[in-house]
C-alpha cells in the first residue's frame, strides 16, 4: 500500500472556512480603528489650524485672521508674509480649497475679527462619521451626520 502525503479536500476546506471566518470578524473592526484615527487626525489638524490661526492674527494684526488655509500655509519667498505665513505644512496649508488629509476635507473662512474652520468626512461611514467645526473661540464642535458642522452642534468633551 501507499502511503499519501499531503492534504485531503476536506482539511483544506476547513482551514479556508476558518480563515474566512477570523476575516469576518477582523475586517470591520479594522474599518472602526481606521474611522478612528482619521477622526482623531481631523480633531488635531483644527487644534493646529486654531493655533496658526491665533498666531497669524497677532503676527499681522492689520489683516486679522486668515481667510484660507493658503494664507496660513508654507511659505512661498524668501519671508513669511500675510499671503503664506509658514504656520502650516503644505498638506494642511495646500494652495487649493478644500485641502484633503486623513480622509477629511478642511475648510477655512475668516476675515479681521473672525474665523471658522470645518472638516467633513471625505466619504461618511467609509474615511469618517463626525464632522467638526471650530471658530475663534478654540472650541472644537461635531455633529454626527458628517455633514457641514456650525456653531451650535455639540463640542467635544
Amino acid at each position: 500500500m501507499r502511503k499519501q502525503k499531503g492534504f485531503s479536500l476536506i482539511e483544506l476546506l476547513i482551514v479556508v472556512a476558518i480563515i474566512l471566518i477570523i476575516a469576518a470578524i477582523a475586517i470591520p473592526n479594522l474599518l472602526r480603528s481606521r474611522i478612528a484615527a482619521n477622526e482623531a487626525s481631523a480633531v488635531g489638524s483644527l487644534r493646529t489650524i486654531n493655533t496658526a490661526e491665533v498666531t497669524y492674527a497677532s503676527t499681522y494684526p492689520d489683516a486679522g485672521f486668515a481667510g484660507t488655509l493658503q494664507e496660513l500655509g508654507p511659505i512661498t519667498g524668501a519671508t513669511p508674509t500675510s499671503a503664506a505665513a509658514g504656520l502650516l505644512d503644505s498638506v494642511l496649508g495646500c494652495a487649493t480649497m478644500p485641502c484633503n488629509k486623513s480622509g477629511y476635507q478642511f475648510n477655512v473662512t475668516g476675515g479681521v475679527s473672525y474665523y471658522y474652520a470645518t472638516g467633513i468626512p471625505q466619504n461618511v461611514g467609509q474615511t469618517g462619521q463626525r464632522g467638526f467645526y471650530t471658530d475663534g473661540s478654540g472650541v472644537i464642535r461635531y455633529n454626527n451626520s458628517g455633514s457641514s458642522p456650525t456653531n451650535t452642534d455639540s463640542p467635544l468633551q
